[in-house]
């Protein structure tokens, strides 16, 4: 993604949105610490700004112990 595009996520729950680069999502997944874009939202859409051009990933995760099947859409505008 590039500087300035927005990622807009729609989802059906509150859920926590986050944008990372490749080696904060690495650590993401490995437990570690990580830092990121966005947060927690309980109204859609979420709108988040792509800091700087680069490789990201978009992260859904539903607050430790909520379980849901989501419906959910993810769209990058240029």
């Amino acid at each position: 993604m590039n500087d300035g595009d927005l990622v807009r996520v729609q989802c059906s729950h509150q859920i926590n949105v986050l944008l990372m680069d490749d080696s904060n999502y690495q650590a993401f997944k490995r437990g570690g610490r990580f830092t990121y874009y966005g947060g927690f939202y309980e109204r859609f859409p979420a709108n988040i700004t792509v800091p700087h051009s680069g490789y990201w990933n978009v992260v859904l995760a539903l607050p430790p112990g909520h379980r849901a099947n989501i419906r959910y859409s993810i769209n990058v505008i240029r």
